[in-house]
């Protein structure tokens, strides 16, 4: 039952952000996006961005993004003269920083959870990392290219139901919002809702914004079917560790981190982070990340900073094989016909980026602490 708070948090995440999807919330702000911003074609990009994030922030997962808003965004990116090849990297890295965004980060929640640590403090350094990866990745492969063709998009992009508009959009997330600060602002009167019943009153408030009839049991079924291969690895992970544990090899995998030097560490981790993700996918955060956050604390670092950069590494190997189930998804979904090594030479900068930030992050982690509020 580790995991079992994380698979609902998954779940009830994915069902609200579906609910958006089909009400047409996602496309009036794809759309609204490109009526406005057009011309500024910097601007689209930077709105285009906090488009990308929104989904996997929420749900945990990349694969989340690349499913709801992928083809979308993907659409614009092409539109505004971006080759097929770095549109589908784009949209890799930033679902990747998206599922390493608060406040839902799998990996951070899993060796938390190992590790005994309160889930508390991760939403600065998280948000920066993420947010930092990002806009670098937008920009970098991006940032050249024509003004968005206004006409051609539009056409391609699927239309809104009758009476969107912005509050009916925006109003879920301003409750999502509200309910989650409400406890830190008032710790001692706001009862304990916990994320999974956030999620259902957030996703029951946009099925009431919605212009036009759902069918809530159509989109809760979908919901399920589309994540019983994540919730069944989550089942898993914590059957690898139980039985690792019993065997004793994750002790024998714990020993050989916290034997390691720290420069040994941090020369390494950019490197092999992304491999163990793209082998083990998220078994790897409470196989590798609890003893390494026992380590750090041992020697004095900060443990919520190193595992936020930790955390923020981790999905960078979603497009590696042998699993590649976010890389495989984004090339699957925007139709990319060129071999699956040129998506992956198009991320290779961004990527490399992504780790240098997180790596100082491991390395500054004390002078950092300033990120983390409780």
């Amino acid at each position: 039952f580790t995991y079992y708070d994380v698979c609902l948090i998954f779940i009830t995440a994915t069902f609200f952000m579906n609910v958006l999807k089909e009400s047409g919330g996602i496309v009036y702000m794809v759309r609204s996006i490109v009526k406005s911003f057009h011309k500024h074609r910097l601007l689209c990009l930077l709105l285009l961005t906090i488009v990308l994030l929104i989904p996997g922030a929420l749900t945990g997962s990349g694969a989340a993004t690349v499913l709801t808003v992928g083809t979308l965004v993907g659409t614009v990116l092409t539109y505004m003269g971006i080759s097929k090849k770095k549109t589908a990297a784009i949209i890799f890295l930033c679902a990747a920083m998206s599922a390493a965004a608060p406040p839902i980060n799998l990996w951070a929640m899993m060796a938390a959870a190992g590790s005994n640590m309160p889930y508390v403090g991760f939403m600065g350094p998280l948000l920066v990392l993420s947010v930092l990866g990002a806009l670098f990745t937008m920009f970098y492969l991006g940032g050249k290219g024509k003004v968005v063709d206004l006409d051609k998009t539009l056409r391609e992009l699927p239309e809104p139901p009758e009476g969107m508009n912005w509050f009916r959009v925006g109003l879920p997330f301003a409750v999502l919002f509200l309910l989650i600060i409400a406890g830190r602002v008032w710790p001692f009167d706001m009862p304990i809702l916990g994320l999974p019943l956030m999620f259902v009153i957030s996703a029951v408030v946009a099925i009431l914004m919605s212009p036009k009839k759902l069918k809530i049991f159509a989109i809760a079924e979908e919901t399920i079917h589309s994540l019983i291969p994540l919730v069944g690895i989550m089942i898993v992970v914590g059957v690898l560790i139980q039985s690792m544990a019993l065997s004793g090899a994750r002790g024998l995998i714990s020993l050989g981190v916290v034997t390691l030097p720290l420069w040994v560490l941090f020369g390494t981790l950019w490197i092999i982070l992304p491999v163990s993700e793209g082998l083990l996918q998220y078994a790897v955060a409470p196989l590798l990340g609890v003893p390494l956050v026992f380590l750090f604390n041992m020697k004095a670092m900060n443990p919520i900073i190193a595992l936020s950069a930790m955390a923020v590494m981790w999905p960078v190997g979603d497009s590696l094989p042998p699993t590649a189930v976010v890389g495989r998804a984004t090339v699957m979904e925007l139709e990319f016909k060129g071999r699956y090594t040129e998506f992956l030479k198009a991320c290779i900068v961004p990527s490399l980026f992504i780790l240098l930030v997180c790596t100082l992050f491991l390395i500054f982690s004390n002078q950092l602490s300033f990120l983390v509020a409780g």
